[in-house]
């Protein structure tokens, strides 16, 4: 049965962090609407804004927030696995697993599944290679990336959980130094792939401060704040590090692709900031209105995430074949179709979250036996390198066998949608190991 946004707003207990899921609604659609503005489409492919006009890059100290979003993944999971741990005094990492991942990996991977299946049948014609549809097939699974790493968040939460209540501080300040040590041997001694380590050190940092603000520990986040500023500021004048806090095409160094020390310091410039604004949102929270509208937005905001690159596909394919024309990326004439563009995008995109809303909408309560923490492990496992490793190939090629380079391994998209739905699936039946066995 749905409960409505309306019954579950009025449910919602007093004690509950009601910042948090804003934050975590205005951090997807931050994202989602930066990448609406930023794409530069034309006949022969897409590009970047940001490219087009380097001048704009400063923005994206704002307006790259996904930071935002794993910072409010470690206070989530931390009061998640402390909820299940006071139910239970038995081992609950499949618990866990299973409860944090079900309204994930499901729209993801039917997301994955619809789109192969669209692959499969462009290319079965002959016109996945080039223009826009080639372009599309290569772009549509790039924001995947940002799941594989939710995915190693939650496997690793347990353990970054016990070390964070042993060492508070400390554990942050370990992750912190060792993507400072990644950065230096990778810029400084030029040691080969040491820097695709900071894709876990960067991250699992970020996600580590929500455990402390669980705990009430970031005190001071006007400090945690000016830090992160001053240090991204100074990395990126005097260090080897690029302006944007985004992916360029072409650029030499990416602070994203693997994550950098930058990063890192932008991080943290972020979650100070938006700790310094949790106040006066929480009192404007308070009122029912709008906490309706963050409670139906929270229903929808992953399946809107995966689908709003599609949207905006499809108004650019809609646009080239009626035969609009499109303006120079940057012109007087392309910025007014700006706005036209978004709430197109906007309005397909809702009408793809109508159609695929009800893949994440919560399966029921999880069980809470134990079940089989290493089969849950190695199905978690499977899911992550599943789903980096077709935001890296995309979904051109199928039928070519084109791959990409996964952790020094090649992998074509056919066996990264193998490896999810594998993984999902070990996942999904870890729960059912000790059933099984009472009953044999």
């Amino acid at each position: 049965m749905t409960v409505s946004a309306r019954a579950m707003a009025a449910a919602t207990p007093a004690t509950r962090d009601r910042y948090v899921d804003l934050l975590r609604v205005a951090s997807l659609g931050t994202v989602v609407l930066g990448h609406w503005l930023m794409a530069v489409v034309s006949g022969d492919g897409i590009g970047n804004l940001l490219a087009v006009l380097p001048g704009l890059q400063v923005l994206t100290w704002g307006l790259q927030v996904m930071p935002v979003f794993f910072f409010v993944g470690g206070f989530s999971h931390a009061l998640s696995y402390r909820s299940l741990a006071r139910r239970s005094d038995r081992p609950l990492y499949a618990v866990f697993l299973r409860a944090r991942l079900r309204r994930l990996l499901r729209p993801t991977l039917v997301f994955v599944l619809v789109w192969a299946a669209a692959a499969f049948a462009v290319q079965l014609a002959g016109r996945g290679a080039g223009g826009l549809s080639g372009a599309a097939l290569r772009l549509v699974t790039q924001p995947l990336w940002f799941i594989g790493i939710y995915l190693a968040m939650v496997a690793f939460t347990p353990l970054l959980l016990t070390l964070h209540e042993r060492h508070g501080w400390a554990a942050f300040a370990g992750l912190a130094g060792a993507a400072a040590a990644v950065d230096a041997l990778r810029f400084a001694l030029g040691v080969p792939y040491v820097e695709f380590l900071n894709f876990a050190f960067v991250w699992l940092a970020v996600h580590q401060l929500g455990f402390l603000r669980a705990d009430g520990r970031i005190r001071r986040p006007a400090a945690l704040a000016a830090a992160g500023l001053a240090g991204a500021v100074l990395l990126v004048a005097y260090g080897p590090y690029p302006l944007s806090m985004v992916g360029m095409p072409g650029e030499k160094v990416s602070n994203m692709a693997p994550p950098t020390l930058a990063l890192l310091a932008h991080g943290m410039w972020l979650v100070g900031a938006v700790q310094l604004l949790a106040r006066p949102a929480t009192a404007w929270l308070a009122r029912p209105r709008v906490w309706r509208g963050v409670v139906a937005a929270n229903g929808i905001a992953m399946t809107a995430f995966l689908w709003h690159l599609t949207a905006m596909l499809g108004v650019y394919g809609a646009q080239l074949a009626l035969g609009v024309p499109l303006p120079e990326p940057a012109s007087a004439a392309w910025w007014a179709q700006v706005p036209v563009r978004i709430l197109l995008a906007a309005a397909l995109t809702g009408v793809l979250v109508a159609l695929f809303r009800r893949f994440e909408a919560p399966g029921g309560a999880a069980a809470t036996a134990p079940g089989s923490g290493p089969r849950a492990a190695l199905g978690i496992a499977l899911c992550l390198l599943g789903i980096l490793g077709l935001s890296m190939t995309g979904l051109g090629g199928l039928l070519e066998g084109h791959s990409a380079t996964l952790i020094a391994l090649p992998v074509t998209a056919p066996a990264a949608i193998g490896m999810a739905l594998g993984g999902w699936l070990l996942v999904e039946r870890s729960g059912t190991a000790r059933r099984v066995r009472l009953r044999g």
